[in-house]
Parts: C-alpha cells; sequence; structure tokens
C-alpha cells in the first residue's frame, strides 16, 4: 500500500551578496555568503533536474543530502542578521513554486516571498516532502514480501528492516512539518506580521501534513507488526489464525489510531476552504485550496482504516469467545464488509498524488475484501448451526468502539547548527579561544604584582 506521493517544487535563482552586507571589521563573513549562494545554487540545480525525471527515476536521497548541505548555511546567515554581523540592504524575495494548491489544469503557479524565514518554511517544506518520497519508494521496492511463499527467514527479517527505515523516514518528516507549523511559521509572523500566503505556507495545512506523515508511518508500522503471520497466514487464509499472529486488539487499536490522524488530517486540510480571504489580496494563492489529490487521499486512508478497524474488531470477538461472541463477530465483520464493497464500487484509492498508481490502495481494498469474506464466512456459519448469538446492530456496536493508540512517534525536529556565524562550532571554539587568551592575561598581570610589591615578614604591622 503506497503513501502519499508530494509534487516537488522548484525554486528561482538568487544571490545572497546582492542584499547581505558584512558589517563585521575584518569581512570575516564575506567568503561564507558566498558559499551560501553556491549551496542553494545547488539545491535550485538539483530541484530542476528531479522536475524532470520521471517518477520511479528520481534521486531523493541526493535532494536530502543537498538539503542537509544548505539548511546551515541559511541558518547562519539569519544568526548573523539578528546578531547585526550581516545586514540586510534590501527584504530578500523568493521565488518558489507552491505544490500543494488546487489550481485549473494542475499548474503549480511561481510565487515571490519576502524574508529568509520564508525560504527556511519553503527549504523544510521541500525536505518533508522529500523524505516521504523516499519512503515511498523504498517501500514499492520490497513488493508484496510478506506474502511469498518461498521466502527465507533472513530475506524476510532484511525487508522488515527497510520497511522500518521507511517508517523512520515518515517520522522524520512528521517532525519537520510540526516544526515548520509551530516555529518557523511563527517566527516568521513576528518579524514581519500576518501576511497572505498560498496553502503550502500556512500552519494549518503543515499540521495536517504532520498528522498525515505519522499516520502514514503507522500504516507502514502496522504492515511490519503482521508480516511474519501474513507470510504464514499466506499458506491457510483465514481462521484459525497462526501462532506467530500478534495481538489483535494491538493491530485495531492501531488503525483507530490512523483513522483518527487521518480525520484531523483532513479537517485542518479543509479549513482554507471554509475561509474567505480579503477582497484587497492580490495574491493568486490567497483563495487557494489544498489540491484535491491529497483531499481525496486523507478521506480514502480514512475510511479504509476504518473498514480495517472493524474487520479486526470482528475477529477478535470471534477468537476471542467464539461461543459468546459469534453473533458480534458476524455483525462487525458484515459493517466491514459493507464498507469494503463501498470502496471497490466507488473506485477509492486510486489517487496517491499527482501521479497515479494502477494498483494501489484500490487492489488492496479487493485483498481485504477477500480476506473478510473467508473469516465472515466461518464466523457466520458457526453462529448459524451452533452458538445462535444475536446480531447487534450497527448503533449498538459503535458505542463499543475503543479508542485508538500510537505504535510509532514523530522525530522532533530541530535546524541543524549554523555553518558560520552565532551559534556555529567555529563561532564558539573563538569565543573559547578569546576568553583563555583573556584569562591569561589576567594571570600574568597577577604574577607580576606579585613579584613587584615589597616582602613582608610575620607580624609587620603589630606591635608588642
Amino acid at each position: 500500500m503506497s503513501t502519499y506521493l508530494y509534487e516537488l517544487p522548484t525554486t528561482g535563482a538568487i544571490s545572497f551578496g546582492d542584499f547581505c552586507v558584512d558589517t563585521t571589521a575584518s569581512n570575516a563573513y564575506a567568503s561564507h555568503i558566498a558559499e551560501a549562494t553556491q549551496a542553494r545554487a545547488n539545491l535550485r540545480g538539483v530541484l530542476k533536474v528531479t522536475k524532470r525525471t520521471g517518477t520511479d527515476d528520481k534521486d531523493y536521497l541526493r535532494l536530502i543530502k543537498v538539503l542537509d548541505d544548505y539548511l546551515p548555511y541559511l541558518h547562519g546567515i539569519m544568526a548573523c542578521v539578528v546578531s547585526g554581523d550581516i545586514r540586510l540592504k534590501s527584504e530578500p524575495q523568493f521565488s518558489w513554486r507552491t505544490t500543494l494548491s488546487a489550481h485549473l489544469f494542475h499548474m503549480s503557479p511561481r510565487i515571490a516571498l519576502a524574508s529568509l524565514h520564508a525560504d527556511l518554511a519553503s527549504s523544510l517544506l521541500t525536505y518533508a516532502f522529500a523524505l516521504s518520497n523516499f519512503a515511498r519508494v523504498t517501500v514499492a521496492s520490497l513488493g508484496s514480501y510478506e506474502y511469498d511463499r518461498a521466502i527465507s527467514e533472513i530475506e524476510r527479517k532484511a525487508k522488515d528492516e527497510k520497511l522500518n527505515f521507511a517508517v523512520t523516514m515518515l517520522c522524520r518528516a512528521s517532525g519537520i512539518f510540526t516544526y515548520v507549523s509551530e516555529k518557523v511559521l511563527l517566527d516568521w509572523d513576528k518579524g514581519e506580521g500576518a501576511s497572505v500566503r498560498p496553502p503550502d505556507l500556512r500552519k494549518e495545512v503543515n499540521a495536517a501534513l504532520a498528522k498525515m506523515a505519522l499516520a502514514d508511518a503507522q500504516t507502514l508500522a502496522i504492515r511490519k507488526f503482521l508480516s511474519k503471520s501474513a507470510y504464514d497466514n499466506a499458506i491457510s487464509p483465514g481462521p484459525p489464525l497462526p501462532k506467530s499472529h500478534p495481538s489483535i486488539p494491538l493491530i485495531f487499536k492501531f488503525h483507530l489510531e490512523c483513522v483518527s490522524l487521518y480525520s484531523s488530517a483532513r479537517a485542518l486540510a479543509m479549513t482554507l476552504g471554509s475561509t474567505r480571504p480579503s477582497s484587497s489580496s492580490s495574491n493568486p494563492d490567497s483563495s487557494a485550496e489544498v489540491c484535491v489529490e491529497l483531499r481525496r487521499y486523507l478521506a480514502d486512508a480514512s475510511a479504509f482504516h476504518t473498514a480495517l478497524a472493524h474487520k479486526w474488531l470482528g475477529v477478535d470477538a470471534g477468537e476471542s469467545g467464539v461461543h459468546e461472541k459469534g453473533g458480534e463477530a458476524v455483525a462487525w465483520l458484515l459493517w466491514a464488509k459493507k464498507e469494503l464493497e463501498d470502496m471497490k464500487e466507488s473506485g477509492l484509492g486510486i489517487a496517491v498524488g499527482r501521479d497515479r498508481e494502477k494498483r494501489g490502495r484500490k487492489g488492496r481494498v479487493a485483498d481485504e475484501l477477500e480476506s473478510v469474506g473467508v473469516f465472515l464466512a466461518h464466523y457466520k456459519k458457526i453462529n448459524d448451526s451452533l452458538t445462535f448469538q444475536p446480531v447487534p446492530k450497527q448503533q449498538d456496536l459503535q458505542a463499543r468502539i475503543p479508542t485508538g493508540i500510537l505504535a510509532v512517534h514523530a522525530k522532533p525536529y530541530t535546524l541543524p547548527f549554523p555553518a558560520f556565524g552565532p551559534g556555529s562550532v567555529e563561532h564558539a571554539r573563538l569565543q573559547t579561544e578569546t576568553l583563555t587568551l583573556e584569562h591569561d592575561d589576567s594571570s600574568g598581570d597577577e604574577a607580576l604584582a606579585s613579584t613587584t610589591s615589597p616582602r613582608t615578614y610575620a607580624g609587620a604591622g603589630s606591635y608588642f
């Protein structure tokens, strides 16, 4: 099952030397300003190449490394501006294409964004997109390995580790989205005040993306959680479950938490469409909504995990007490079957970004529908012939749905140390050396004073 595929932005050329003035007496940061321009030019070049490259051939790892190089330089310039070591001759204008806005013909407009915070927010957003897409490519390379009957235990565990790596990438992306929403955009507001921005740079949207990335990570974590039992169950599908099967209550609670995350993310993303911008706004993106592909993905994912939660609630009832809960097991599975049938008929899960995959979650819906049918037929046969338990109504089941739990957590993000200026390793070293020299000078003065002072004897100045 694929995660969301982000369209990566592109950015215009810019030279920090055009608006950054080194105010230090020795022009200590002139070379660093030039290096920052080069690092950003590298980022621009990689984004242009990535834009022209086919979906399956994009080098997301290279983009991540280029961003790792650029962010410390941008942080250094921002730190020097705050300290006064660098003065801005004019407000910098950074050009970026927005990729989350809903536009006719799926054209991503290029907009000018003022402030260093704008470039930081856009760069971090691109970083999180790249991490998410890299996780998606990693998962796609694994195939449906957990259902491969010829795979060895060593190979399965190796692919489990790769799946876990993808989970880590998505947890990192979630932390970056949260950092942009709760730190960078707030600092931007404080510095330049409220301004009209595209959906990509709105706090609500980044908070939604943080929840979606975490839900995607949890989805992959569930897959890893079930990989061993999926292999064992492939030989003999349906009940009874293999001994390697993990805790069923954990499974449906994991799915329920995914429902909560995807639903909350969609609600946040939809807030832009419910607000009207001022008529005086000149920004064409001020009235833009989040692109329909993202909104559809969130709705599909929420519905899919809801059906899976109901499936596993039914299996839990059937496996833990089929004689007492046979009717409840049938009710849960009938509910899940209806939801999955509705999804299949509506073609759910085809969209996973502005690029579309042929099978994706739509194929997974068909697989889950078949699995639900096997469990339902088994528990219904037992209930109709042995236990004769009443089948509860859907509204009665609704009150029995527990709360979900997280299987993974977002990795909090912090900016890397500045490449130069206040807060950098070099700056800290110079400060330490200065303090050491000052301490040595003061120690020398004290020693000189002690050698020039007259010698005294015990009892000097005392009268006997």
